[in-house]
């Protein structure tokens, strides 16, 4: 269920490495303002001070899966509690780069971790004390096939240990994504990010449009 719908709106972009989500934020961000609205643009893991120092630990420190996942809920709930919530309330557009999705995605689908632990960990972190499971009401989902990301990341930075990971590793994530999509359909809209830029920004710019948030 999305969270205060008649407040604010929540929306998170997803995808693998390379997919080139994150340059997209901008580019909406700007396009609800000139619309009239508040923005925040925030990312997962991230997004407060206690946050990102538990991202550091996630993307470059090892550890188990378990650990693994209660570090990034447990920034989440920080997340949701001193920046995105409080945004909402106001009435303001929330634009994430990743959120819970990326969590089953990566964590489940690709580390292998129980799919029924990360669902019993949600409930915990989006709806303890909130007004119903704080969702996302777009997830706009940045699918590329795992070798072009690949090409796209190489050379562009060193890598933290998950974009070091095989091209097996995506096609697992890429997968998790696409489970998602296929439970909440109606909260998807898939972005065929093997494209030029411009045409990706098409496609991000007609799904918003499409539920009625860009005019």
């Amino acid at each position: 269920m999305a969270v205060m719908p008649n407040k604010g709106l929540f929306i998170s972009f997803e995808g693998i490495d390379g997919a080139g989500k994150s340059s997209h934020v901008g580019a909406l961000a700007q396009a609800l303002r000139r619309t009239g609205r508040t923005v925040t643009e925030t990312r997962e893991p991230g997004g407060t001070p206690l946050a990102e120092q538990l991202r550091a630990l996630v993307l470059h420190q090892n550890m188990d899966a378990l650990t693994e996942a209660l570090l990034i809920f447990a920034g989440r709930r920080d997340h949701l509690q001193g920046v995105i919530v409080p945004a909402l309330e106001r009435g303001e557009v929330v634009l994430c780069d990743r959120f819970t999705d990326a969590t089953f995605a990566y964590q489940g689908y690709g580390r292998g971790f129980d799919l029924a632990v990360l669902a019993t960990l949600e409930r915990w972190v989006q709806g303890a004390g909130l007004e119903g499971l704080v969702q996302p009401q777009l997830t706009l989902w940045f699918d590329l096939p795992a070798p072009v990301a690949a090409q796209r990341l190489a050379g562009a930075r060193v890598p933290d240990k998950f974009e070091a990971q095989p091209g097996a590793f995506f096609e697992r994530v890429a997968a998790g994504y696409a489970a998602r999509m296929q439970a909440e359909p109606a909260r998807f809209a898939r972005i065929d990010a093997n494209r030029d830029p411009g045409g990706v920004w098409t496609q991000v710019e007609a799904a918003v449009r499409l539920r009625g948030f860009l005019p």
